[in-house]
């Protein structure tokens, strides 16, 4: 194979060497001890060095090497002596075996050794030949995906060796094979690695001995290239309970993405099939390819880093310059196109980047070939603008391919062109209805039949017509011209830019448009550029009426999709006029139940309601529509199904982020993914449901344009403004709280509407001011802090801890399939006289201490936590062991179970309640740290619920209301609960939360838990800040002390502003204890339906016995059949 030249050292290199050919430029040499009868002890001595030595590739035996005359060489075969002058060289190919480096030498011997006599100059001579081989090293690149094609005698040889050394079944299909080193402590085992459609296969025979190493892919938890005492670089393979490193690859970077590729695929397989769309090519393992794998790779960089959809197939990349006109110079990048796009990105990151939907270009043209321009074609687009492209290779092919495609795509979606004189400027455009703005768009018009038109103007009068921010607009309070004149300023500055760089989905994208995103985009032009910025306009263009039939279609339909729309309707941003009447939630319900109905596998998740109603302020409905298709399908890939995986694999890169960029953060913080758990609602509502909301559209103006990336860089701007406070935070309650405060204080000075009312502010009741940041500022230093991360970088860490979260899920599987699997609770013949008391009533006769009530409540309970089962079966154990003699009744244990099965939802949450307080709950190390792999999530959401008549009633009226009914209806003969601590309420909402593991309604439930958790430390804050101050009356004093308020007032909802003295500011350390109580506790609870569903549910207890008494059944007899083999073996 060519080389990419290198200088080589031929002073101390001549005693491994052995010159084979020699001309005037070229040498041509045999490793030592290679194809020599009588070398083989030589052979074996340079075979070992190479394994143990080379730290870079496996050493090929043949090589060619570039001379230039005067250069000193020992060449027995030219002139048998030294010859005098430079002592570097130039390795330019390898081969491993002769034929092979022969093709290379006899090529270089017709087609360069004669031109090479022309050159006056060696340095001349040495540009010509390397300028060659790097042009040889590109063609052979391009083609290397088909050489197991073009050699199958090799791979077929190798697929003998692999059946016949690791004996799979027929099915188990070899996809590629390499020959390497693998490392068992110190000393490397030179072998073969094969990679198979299921497993990972090493092969090694060394002075005698055969070493087999098999691990399948559903077994690797991680994947990672490393480094180790003796290698730079190496591939380590981890699984539960064993690392392999694998080095002394030809092609270490290759093998790799083939390993990465292969784990993704079969884990996303095994895992879950319907919820992955797989390439058509991959859904068939036994056809899965080594090219297959390369291009799935290429494809998803591809579609990920001009963000388009998944569907889109790479035909071909290419290297090529663009003429950029604001540069007026060409600018050298690299052209791929797909089945609809054709795509340019500069080489240097930022500064240039086109997309051309072929549906909007005109023609495709070849034009002269000159010196200047060589191999140059011009892309005609339908707004009178053309590209130039120069610098490709095969231009011929490339232009028929794309003219084929272009037919196509026509033929498939007609465009109207509009022929008028002054179509540029004053044919079909985007007006805007903004008061402040004359700015224009030129639209894209569809040819549709006389039929779809009627049709579409029949439906018509169902949608909205325009933004629904049109319709509301808000008027500021607060320097309202002041305001206007910035918004003037920002929509001058971006006509501008579109004379300059374009204004269509066509434009050139360059930092300059970056820095305007990030100022903000202006209110008037905000979803035409999202439309733009994500190509959802292209979707929306190609799919004339399908909104308005999805609609037509879908209404009247009632499921429990629909069901759970409703219920979340009037909880969309209650505290915006546009969504206080029926214009607003009738639009809302359209596009929510249209793309539930579009996309069914998704259907609809919490945080699509939040998302959707910022769309529909700025956009149109059908726009808003297919803006949420780009979101939820290809801009946050998985994040909206019912594991989270996208959001999840999206956790753990944000945890590596904060490590890398933030390490005195990372160190402090002992467990990260607690961070990563709050910042999961950063992720799916991007920023929306925890920031100001003239503030989060920023954010959303800057996802729109760079994607995820900068939902990730802004979260690390957020965490290092406020590292030094969590770096002295307690608890994950304190540093939740500190961010939320922190967010719900971040402005936008710009905005021309008023601040909308936050959601945090009637609990936080801050005593004094609290500094305010502008969303500008903080937006501007998350891109110059941490805007470094490329696509193709996130790509690759969403590929590393994809692997890491699938596999967690799938041993989660096991791990609940093992559980629900375990033997019986008594294991071993126990002493039975100290349990039976037949003296006692019956229900009281039978005893078991704690190990036996553990079994047994893993079997029958329906409170089933995963790995925290256990514990939450020893607190159960010490709840109901009154005498605390270490043994229970079973009429003890029933009276519990009939509470988990039959109770009503208070009592079921009065008993989670008193799990989590003393005597249950401990101070032992096994209840204070958890077991779960996830901590709490926290996330939030407006605290107010919306009504359909127009009105709102906020979370303090509802939870007050509450709070007295439940007084009222207390026992006054009941015994009061003690108060829960911050630490206890940790540990009850992570009982909660593992209790919803593997759940039907598992992410709606997970939110719902993190709204009431954001309530609850909340109203804990509060009430402390309350019961700290020396001031207050003592009938206030009094209400803090009881355990539950009284039906006319509650403590944590008292009005602190009612006398001077309550708005005196104490200092933190006269802070009382943050408290919950057990009201405050289910008051929240029943303010989100899906909790009160899920503890309200019917449960089936037959099931669960008749399971418990198969597995007693099948573990006594697995244990009697293995006691009589035992005996059996005794007795011979």
């Amino acid at each position: 194979m060519w080389l990419k030249p290198e200088e080589v050292l031929l002073k101390n290199a001549l005693k491994l060497w052995v010159t084979q050919k020699s001309s005037c430029y070229f040498i041509l040499q045999r490793r030592r001890g290679h194809g020599e009868g009588g070398g083989r002890l030589t052979g074996r001595l340079v075979g070992a060095l190479d394994a143990v030595l080379d730290s870079n590739a496996r050493v090929a035996p043949f090589r060619i090497l570039l001379q230039v005359p005067g250069s000193q060489v020992y060449s027995p075969i030219a002139c048998g002596e030294l010859l005098n002058g430079s002592d570097v060289y130039w390795a330019i190919a390898t081969g491993a075996t002769l034929e092979e480096i022969n093709q290379h030498w006899d090529w270089l011997e017709q087609n360069l050794l004669h031109t090479l006599s022309v050159f006056d100059n060696k340095d001349d001579i040495a540009s010509f030949v390397k300028g060659k081989v790097k042009a040889l090293i590109a063609e052979e690149t391009s083609s290397r995906l088909a050489e197991q094609e073009e050699e199958p005698e090799k791979f077929r040889e190798a697929l003998v060796k692999f059946e016949a050394r690791f004996n799979f079944p027929e099915a188990e299909k070899l996809v590629t094979y390499y020959s390497c080193c693998c490392w068992k402590g110190r000393v490397p085992r030179q072998g073969w690695l094969y990679l198979s459609i299921n497993h990972l296969c090493f092969y090694s025979f060394f002075l005698g001995k055969e070493l087999k190493l098999v691990v399948p892919w559903v077994d690797i938890q991680k994947l990672e290239r490393t480094s180790n005492v003796f290698l730079t670089d190496t591939i380590r393979i981890t699984t539960q309970n064993k690392e392999r490193d694998f080095s002394m690859f030809l092609n270490l970077d290759e093998v790799f993405k083939v390993m990465e590729q292969l784990a993704d695929v079969t884990l996303r397989r095994l895992l879950d099939n319907e919820i992955f769309d797989l390439d058509p090519d991959l859904q068939e393992p036994s056809q899965i390819t080594k090219r297959d794998l390369e291009a799935r790779a290429q494809n998803e960089f591809f579609r990920a880093f001009f963000r388009l959809p998944r569907k889109e197939k790479l035909h071909a990349v290419m290297d090529c310059s663009l003429w950029t006109p604001f540069s007026r110079c060409h600018t050298a990048g690299r052209m791929f196109t797909s089945d609809s796009y054709i795509c340019f990105a500069s080489r240097e990151d930022g500064c240039c980047k086109v997309v051309l939907p072929l549906r909007e270009v005109v023609s495709i043209e070849k034009m002269e070939d000159t010196s200047l321009l060589p191999n140059p074609i011009i892309v005609s687009i339908r707004s009178k603008v053309a590209f130039q492209f120069i610098e490709l290779r095969d231009r011929d092919s490339l232009v028929e391919a794309l003219l084929m495609r272009l037919k196509q795509v026509h033929a498939n979606h007609p465009v109207h062109y509009n022929t008028s004189a002054d179509d540029d400027m004053a044919s079909p455009v985007f007006h805007s209805t903004s008061m402040c703005s004359d700015h224009r768009f030129e639209d894209l018009e569809m040819v549709s039949s006389p039929n779809s038109e009627e049709s579409e103007k029949e439906k018509s009068p169902l949608l909205h017509p325009d933004a629904l921010f049109t319709a509301f607009q808000q008027s500021g309070s607060q320097s309202p011209d002041s305001r206007m004149s910035r918004e003037q300023i920002k929509i001058s500055l971006w006509n501008d830019h579109f004379m300059e760089y374009g204004r269509t989905v066509c434009m050139f994208r360059t930092e300059k448009i970056r820095k305007l995103v990030a100022m903000g985009i202006p209110e008037s032009l905000r979803g035409r550029l999202w439309l733009l910025f994500s190509d959802a306009v292209t979707d929306l263009a190609s799919h004339p009426g399908y909104y308005g039939n999805l609609v037509e279609e879908s209404l009247g339909k009632c499921c429990l999709v629909t069901e759970e729309i409703e219920r979340d309707l009037h909880r969309s941003l209650p505290e915006h006029p546009a969504f206080q009447n029926e214009t607003g939630i009738a639009a809302l319900r359209r596009v929510l139940t249209a793309y539930a109905h579009r996309n069914p596998r998704i259907g609809y998740c919490q945080s699509m309601n939040i998302l959707t109603s910022v769309l529909l302020l700025y956009a149109k409905e059908e726009e808003a529509f297919w803006l949420l298709v780009a979101v939820c399908e290809r801009m946050l890939p998985d994040y909206f199904n019912h594991r989270v995986i996208g959001a999840q694999v999206d956790q753990s890169v944000f945890e590596e982020l904060i490590k890398g960029h933030l390490p005195e953060l990372a160190e402090h913080m002992n467990d990260l993914s607690a961070l990563a758990s709050i910042s999961l609602s950063w992720f799916l509502t991007l920023f929306l449901s925890i920031m100001p909301l003239e503030s989060a559209v920023n954010v959303v103006d800057c996802f729109f344009y760079d994607g995820i990336k900068a939902i990730f860089q802004l979260g690390l701007a957020v965490l290092e403004a406020n590292a030094e406070d969590l770096c002295s935070s307690k608890d994950d309650g304190q540093a939740l709280m500190i961010l939320s405060r922190f967010l719900d204080h971040i402005k936008n000075e710009d905005s021309p509407g008023p601040p909308v009312g936050s959601h945090h502010t009637f609990f936080s009741d801050d005593q004094e001011p609290y500094p305010v940041t502008d969303i500008a500022d903080l937006i501007r230093d998350s891109y110059e802090k941490f805007g470094d991360q490329s696509v193709e970088q996130i790509e690759h860490l969403r590929y590393k801890h994809r692997i890491r979260v699938l596999q967690g899920h799938e041993d989660t599987t096991k791990q609940n399939v093992r559980e629900h699997m375990m033997s019986c609770y008594w294991e071993q013949p126990r002493p039975v006289a100290p349990r039976h008391d037949p003296s006692r009533p019956y229900a009281e006769q039978y005893r078991i201490d704690a190990r036996q009530f553990a079994h047994l409540f893993q079997l029958v309970s329906p409170w089933t936590c995963g790995a925290h089962t256990e514990i939450l079966a020893e607190r159960t154990f010490r709840l109901l062991d009154d005498n605390m003699d270490q043994l229970i009744e079973f009429k003890a244990f029933v009276s519990c179970l009939d509470i988990m099965y039959n109770g009503e939802m208070n009592e079921k949450i009065k008993l989670l309640y008193r799990l989590h307080i003393p005597p249950a709950l401990t101070e032992n190390d096994r209840d204070s740290q958890s077991p779960l792999k996830n901590p709490l999530l926290s996330t939030s959401r407006p605290l107010v619920f919306g009504k359909p008549n127009g009105g709102a009633v906020d979370y303090q009226k509802q939870l007050k209301q509450m709070i007295k009914d439940l007084a009222k209806e207390k026992d006054k003969t009941e015994k009061e609960l003690p108060k829960m601590s911050q630490r206890e309420f940790i540990q009850f909402c992570k009982t909660l939360y593992s209790m919803f593991h593997e759940d039907p309604e598992e992410n709606d439930l997970y939110q719902a838990i993190a709204t009431v958790t954001t309530l609850l430390l909340q109203i804990g804050e509060v009430g402390q800040r309350s019961s700290s101050s020396g001031s207050c009356s003592q009938e206030h004093g009094e209400e803090l002390r009881a355990s539950a308020p009284s039906p006319e007032q509650d403590s944590v909802f008292v009005d602190t502003g009612k006398t001077p003295q309550d708005s005196q500011v104490f200092p933190e350390e006269a802070e009382g204890d943050w408290t919950v109580s057990l009201e405050h506790i289910l008051a929240s609870l029943l303010t989100e339906q899906s909790l009160v569903n899920f503890f309200e549910k019917p449960l089936d207890m037959k099931s669960k016995l008749e399971n418990a008494k198969i597995n007693q059944y099948n573990l006594k007899t697995l244990e009697m059949s293995q006691s009589q083999s035992e005996l059996k073996l005794s007795n011979w």
